[in-house]
């Protein structure tokens, strides 16, 4: 059963496409990560697109993010493992979500993202 604050399906390749996006963003552009500095980046309207896992215990930690994404239209997305997350995100810990805040060279990645996530919700 999905986590509550999962509000969509996220296919293989829409997945792949946001660790990519979270990598690009590590190397040539700006990306902040944890539940709490994720928020911060949202309710100041600098995040481009956030990246949630959905293996994260409690799901309390990422439940309002969905709603603040939408609040402030965010593009948001899921990926299966927090760990695959941080790897991708240069840590060498797992992490429960990321936001790229520049997007670098991977800016027309985010765009493929934020138009496949919003064929998913229609």
């Amino acid at each position: 059963m999905a986590a509550m604050y999962v509000r969509f399906e996220a296919p293989r390749d829409l997945q792949e496409k946001a660790y990519e996006a979270v990598e690009n963003a590590v190397e040539s552009g700006e990306l902040v990560k944890g539940a709490n500095e994720v928020t911060k980046a949202i309710e100041r309207g600098t995040a481009d697109l956030v990246v949630m896992a959905q293996d994260v215990q409690p799901e309390e930690v990422l439940a309002h993010i969905p709603l603040l994404c939408e609040e402030k239209d965010i593009t948001y997305t899921y990926v299966h493992s927090k760990d695959e997350l941080g790897v991708s995100s240069g840590l060498e810990v797992s992490t429960s979500a990321a936001a790229v805040v520049d997007p670098g060279r991977g800016a027309d990645l985010i765009n493929q993202v934020a138009d496949q996530v919003e064929s998913l919700k229609e």
